[in-house]
């Protein structure tokens, strides 16, 4: 049985696009599935676009439970442009941000945070 360059190609590079396929199924599933859901209520504090490559929207949220008590700061990511606009739009209220968490990206190309905001809604 002979050897052809095609089967010695086939097995050569077989494992590259096999490995290339299951990263990307492993990408898929982290972007798509996430691991805890919630909401957050305060006040966007800073709220910018970044990134090298692939731009999105970073913003800190400062949370106030108590009047006079030091704020907690929550980090958070935004992909879509249109949300990004209504989240600078309602700077200065009082807003609540529900967000999905998506735990294991491989880097930082989908954002600084693990959390990707989705839905923004304006407290009166």
């Amino acid at each position: 049985m002979a050897v052809t360059k095609a089967k010695v190609f086939l097995w050569i590079f077989m494992p590259f696009v096999l490995a290339g396929a299951l990263f990307a199924g492993y990408l898929w599933v982290a972007l798509h599935w996430s691991y805890s859901k919630g909401e957050r209520a305060g006040y966007v504090q800073k709220f910018s676009q970044k990134g090298w490559l692939i731009k999105t929207w970073e913003g800190e949220l400062a949370l106030v439970a108590v009047p006079g008590s030091m704020p907690e700061k929550f980090f958070f990511t935004v992909r879509d442009d249109e949300l990004a606009k209504r989240i600078n739009a309602a700077v200065g209220k009082r807003i609540a941000i529900a967000y999905e968490q998506h735990k294991g990206l491989p880097s930082n190309w989908f954002g600084d945070t693990d959390y990707f905001a989705y839905e923004l809604k304006v407290i009166e």
